[in-house]
């Protein structure tokens, strides 16, 4: 069950209930329009692992967007639920439950999975058949994040069965370099891609070798997606996170002709202590964000840092001369790592200016099976 909004529409800012987790939907608006107006022409599935949101989903799909990625059966179904059409779900489902979860959002969607096992493949099959459907299925290829994925020379043997399976479509290669998207420097980033591209290029043309149509190369993430774009060999982008932003991509460098996309998303804290004039406590700690990519940071307040959390505490330091905090302050805070700490709240809480402008639902929070 869903907590009680901690805001509506109409409501000041100040009225929220905190801690919150807010978006700027103006600075939201634009990071949608950027991408979609930088696709270029290559296909845009925005990866909703990132925000989980189905009107977000769907703003992302009225903007050009033609579907949307996920990780979870559960995640797909809250989004085919909410009308999306068209899901891929960019990582392995291999329990016969899930698969058969799987098979049934393919009769009212369509939906793709990946693969990289062969006994894999029989068993998708077996469920789109007794289901009478029709899954998707991409074969990931492993392109330097040593994660899920084959190495190129054994594509073409499972685009082979998917291509007989009775059930499943061949639609092409998942080549996505997770690693690649926070590398600090702009010239290994440009680097990892171009070493992901070779691969992801030897794997397409050895199956167009052999007779099946590679359709669809698909990968892509926040911090590469122009070099996926502009490498003739992707033709299909799933960035997730330029919708929100967080601390851990800023301290990516961009080189000059890197797109920049804004700070969209917050937490919103409140101060519930002021021990000493160095020293506040918000009401936002260990599970109001994600850690694993380091503390929030303290947005538009110079000199103020949040040093320290424990489950319902954030610590916050002020140095000499920053402006004094007061009981009941609000404190807007950036989020280390977007997509987990979205994942902890039930609402995302949009505004405008100093005015709740809408309250959308986190449908797909805690799917993880």
């Amino acid at each position: 069950m869903p907590q009680h909004p901690p805001a509506h529409v109409g409501d000041a800012i100040a009225a929220i209930d905190t801690p919150a987790l807010v978006l700027d939907l103006d600075a939201f608006a634009r990071n949608v329009d950027r991408m979609a107006n930088s696709a270029h022409g290559i296909r845009l599935r925005p990866h909703a692992k990132a925000h989980k949101c189905p009107e977000i989903a769907r703003l992302q799909i009225a903007a050009g967007a033609i579907g949307v990625c996920c990780q979870k059966t559960d995640e797909a179904a809250a989004f085919v639920d909410a009308g999306v059409a068209d899901v891929l779900v960019t990582n392995e489902v291999v329990a016969p439950a899930k698969i058969a979860r799987l098979a049934d959002l393919a009769s009212r969607a369509t939906v793709g999975v990946l693969t990289d096992d062969a006994t894999n493949v029989l068993a998708l099959s077996a469920a789109a058949t007794q289901s009478a459907v029709t899954l998707d299925v991409y074969v990931e290829v492993d392109v330097g994040a040593h994660r899920c994925g084959v190495a190129p020379d054994a594509t073409v043997a499972l685009a082979q069965q998917i291509a007989v399976a009775p059930g499943l479509r061949f639609r092409g290669l998942h080549a996505y370099h997770g690693g690649a998207q926070h590398l600090r420097d702009p010239d290994e980033r440009a680097a990892a891609i171009a070493a992901a591209g070779e691969l992801a290029r030897a794997a397409r043309d050895a199956i167009e070798d052999a007779g099946i149509h590679c359709a669809i190369v698909t990968g892509a993430g926040t911090g590469t997606w122009r070099h996926e774009r502009d490498s003739g060999i992707w033709n299909e982008l799933q960035p997730g996170s330029y919708v929100f932003m967080d601390a851990d991509y800023q301290r990516n460098t961009l080189s000059p002709d890197e797109m920049r996309f804004e700070q969209s998303l917050f937490v919103l804290a409140g101060v519930m202590s002021v021990p000493s004039v160095e020293r506040a406590v918000v009401d936002a700690g260990l599970k109001s964000f994600a850690f694993d990519s380091g503390l929030p940071l303290v947005h538009n307040r110079p000199g103020t840092t949040y040093v320290k959390a424990t489950d319902e505490h954030g610590v916050i330091d002020l140095d000499a001369g920053a402006v004094p905090l007061v009981r009941n302050d609000r404190v807007w805070l950036v989020p280390g790592h977007c997509d987990p700490t979205v994942n902890l709240y039930d609402w995302i809480v949009g505004y405008r200016r100093d005015r709740v402008e809408a309250v959308w639902s986190i449908s797909a929070r805690g799917a993880l099976g």
